[in-house]
C-alpha cells in the first residue's frame, strides 16, 4: 500500500493528461481569483455553523430525556397499546416507542437522501427548499411529543405517530443540512474550517438543548414511590392530591422546555437560509441525467473508504448514544444524583465546547486518523474509572469535564473525514453528480438504526431487570445493568471501532494528493471544460 502511494505521489506529473497539465500552468492571477472565490468569510461560516444547531437541541433532548419522560411523566402503560383496562407503567410500550422511532428515523435517511439527489437546483439552490418547508412542520411535531393527552388508551400510539413525524421532518432539515458542506465551498480547508464553526456550535446546541430542557425540568420534581418493590401499594399510600398536582407541573415544564427549544430552531434556520449561498461544482453539467435509485446506492456502498470509515464510527457512536441514551437514569438511581444529573451534562458539554478548536488543530497538525485513534480512546479510562467507584459527586464532576473531552473529538471527526471519502469518490467517478447526500445519509442511517436497537435493547434491559418507574430507588439488578450500559459496553464499542479504523485508507498524503487532482480538474472545467477523456484517465490514474 505504500509503495503504491509513493509510486503515485513521485509520477502524478507525467501521468496526468495534457489538459490537466495545462491547467496547473494556468496564470497565477486566475488562480487567486478561484481560491478568492472560494473562501467563507467567518460571517458565512456562523451562519453556516448556526443551522448545526436545531438537530443537536432536539436530539439532545429527545435522548437524554426521552426515555425517563415516556417512564416517569408520560407513564405510558401497556393499556394504551390497545388493552381496555388500566394497568401499571409498563417499560416495554416506551421501549416500542424509542426502537421503532429510531428504526423509522434512520430508514427515512437514505429515502430522503436519495429524493434531494433527485432536486432540480432553483433559485435557493438544492438542499436549501427542503430546509425551508420542513421547519414549520418539524417545531410542531416536536411539541407535541412533549405533550400528554388525556386519555391513556392510545398513548403509545400518540407518541410512536408524532416521534416518527419529527424524526422524519428533522430529517428532511439535516440531511440537506449535512450535504451543505461540499457545497459551501471547493477548498478542503475552508470545508474543514467551516466544519469546525459548526461542531463548536453543535457542541453548543447540545449544552443549550441540555441546559434549558435540564434546568427547567429540573424545577419540578416528579414524585416518587418509596417502596420500589410495591409501586402499585404504595401509591395508594400517597397523597393523591398532592401527587397528581406535581406530576402536571412536570408535565407543563417538559411543555416549556419544548416550546424554547422549538423557537431556537425557527431562529436558527432563519440565519442559515439568509446567511449561506450554495456553490455548484464547475465540472458538474447542467444536462446530467438523474441516477436510478439502487445504482446510486450500489456506487456509493461499493466505494471501499465510505464502507470503512462509517463501519469504525458506526461502533464508537453507538458507544456514545448508549451512555446518552441512559445517562438520566443512571446518575439518578446508579450513583444517587437525583437533583444532579443535568448539571452532569452541562458540565460534559461544556468541556466539549471548549475543547473542539483544540481537536481542529490537532488533526490539522497531527493528522485526522491520528486524531480519532488519541480522541476517542481517551473516553475509556473514564468509563473505567466511573465503572469502579463509589459514588462521589466531586469525582463525578470529575470524570464528566474528562469525558467531554472525547465528546469533542466524536462530535467533530465523523463530519470532518466524509468530505474527504466524498472527494476520493469523485475522483474515480467524475462523471457522477449528486451523490453527497446519499453519502450523508446513509451515515446516520447506520448511526440512527444501530442507536435506536442500542435503545429498544436498553429500555427492555431495565423491563427484565426489575425497573419500578416513578420508584425513588431501584434493586440491585436495575443498577447494575444501568452501570453496564453506560461504562463497559461503551468500552467494548470503541475499542472495536478504532481497530476498524486501521483499515481506513485515506490518510494525509492520500488527501494531499486528492486535493491537488480535484483542484487541476475544477480549474480546467471552468476555463473550457475538461473532455470526457481526461476526466477518465484522471480517476483511472489517481
Amino acid at each position: 500500500m505504500a509503495k503504491g502511494e509513493g509510486a503515485e505521489s513521485g509520477s502524478a506529473a507525467g501521468l496526468l493528461p495534457t489538459g490537466i497539465l495545462q491547467a496547473g500552468e494556468r496564470p497565477v492571477q486566475v488562480k487567486k481569483e478561484s481560491k478568492k472565490k472560494n473562501q467563507l468569510s467567518i460571517c458565512n461560516k456562523l451562519c453556516y455553523a448556526v443551522g448545526g444547531a436545531p438537530y443537536q437541541v432536539t436530539g439532545c433532548a429527545l435522548g437524554f430525556f426521552l426515555q425517563i419522560y415516556l417512564l416517569d411523566v408520560a407513564q405510558v402503560s401497556e393499556e394504551s397499546s390497545f388493552a381496555c383496562s388500566p394497568s401499571q407503567v409498563d417499560p416495554f410500550s416506551a421501549s416500542i416507542i424509542l426502537f421503532v422511532g429510531r428504526a423509522w428515523d434512520a430508514i427515512t435517511d437514505p429515502l430522503v437522501g436519495f429524493c434531494i439527489s433527485k432536486s432540480p437546483w432553483t433559485r435557493l439552490g438544492r438542499l436549501m427548499p427542503w430546509i425551508i418547508f420542513s421547519t414549520p412542520l418539524a417545531i410542531i411535531a416536536y411539541f407535541l411529543i412533549w405533550f400528554v393527552p388525556d386519555f391513556q388508551q392510545g398513548q403509545t400510539l400518540w407518541y410512536l405517530l408524532f416521534y416518527c413525524l419529527f424524526e422524519t421532518l428533522v430529517t428532511c432539515f439535516h440531511v440537506p443540512y449535512s450535504a451543505l458542506t461540499m457545497f459551501i465551498s471547493t477548498e478542503q480547508s475552508e470545508r474543514d474550517s467551516a466544519t469546525a464553526y459548526r461542531m463548536t456550535v453543535e457542541v453548543l446546541g447540545t449544552v443549550l438543548g441540555t441546559a434549558i430542557q435540564g434546568q427547567i425540568v429540573g424545577q419540578a420534581h416528579t414524585p416518587c414511590v418509596q417502596d420500589a418493590n410495591a409501586s402499585t401499594v404504595a401509591l395508594e399510600g400517597v397523597n393523591r392530591t398532592q401527587s397528581a398536582t406535581s406530576l402536571r407541573e412536570t408535565q407543563n415544564a417538559y411543555l416549556l422546555a419544548a416550546g424554547v427549544i422549538a423557537s431556537i430552531y425557527v431562529i436558527c434556520a432563519v440565519i442559515l437560509t439568509l446567511g449561506v449561498r450554495e456553490q455548484r461544482e464547475p465540472y458538474e453539467t447542467q444536462q446530467a441525467k438523474p441516477m436510478a435509485f439502487f445504482r446510486g446506492i450500489r456506487l456509493v456502498m461499493s466505494h471501499g473508504p465510505y464502507i470503512k470509515l462509517i463501519a469504525g464510527f458506526l461502533f464508537t457512536s453507538l458507544a456514545f448514544m448508549l451512555v446518552e441514551g441512559n445517562f438520566a437514569l443512571f446518575c439518578t438511581y446508579t450513583l444517587g444524583f437525583r437533583n444532579e444529573f443535568q448539571n452532569l451534562l452541562l458540565a460534559i458539554m461544556f468541556s466539549a465546547t471548549v475543547t473542539i478548536p483544540i481537536w481542529q488543530w490537532f488533526l490539522t497538525r497531527f493528522g485526522k486518523k491520528m486524531a480519532v485513534y488519541i480522541g476517542i480512546s481517551s473516553a475509556v479510562p473514564f468509563l473505567i474509572l466511573v465503572a469502579l467507584m463509589e459514588s462521589n459527586l466531586i469525582v463525578t464532576y470529575v470524570v464528566a469535564v474528562a469525558a467531554g473531552i472525547s465528546v469533542a473529538a466524536a462530535f467533530l471527526l465523523p463530519w470532518s473525514m466524509l468530505p474527504d471519502v466524498i472527494d476520493d469518490f469523485h475522483l474515480k467517478q467524475p462523471h457522477i453528480h449528486g451523490t453527497e447526500p446519499i453519502f450523508f445519509s446513509f451515515y446516520v442511517f447506520f448511526t440512527k438504526f444501530a442507536s435506536g436497537v442500542s435503545l429498544g435493547i436498553s429500555t427492555l434491559s431495565l423491563d427484565f431487570t426489575g425497573y419500578q418507574t416513578r420508584g425513588c430507588s431501584q434493586p440491585a439488578p436495575v443498577k447494575f445493568t444501568l452501570k453496564m450500559l453506560v461504562t463497559m459496553a461503551p468500552i467494548v464499542l470503541i475499542l472495536i471501532g478504532l481497530l476498524l479504523f486501521k483499515l481506513y485508507p485515506i490518510d494525509e498524503e492520500k488527501r494531499r494528493q486528492n486535493k491537488k487532482a480535484l483542484q487541476a480538474l475544477r480549474e480546467e472545467a471552468s476555463s473550457s471544460g475538461c473532455s470526457d477523456t481526461d476526466s477518465t484517465e484522471l480517476a483511472r490514474i489517481l
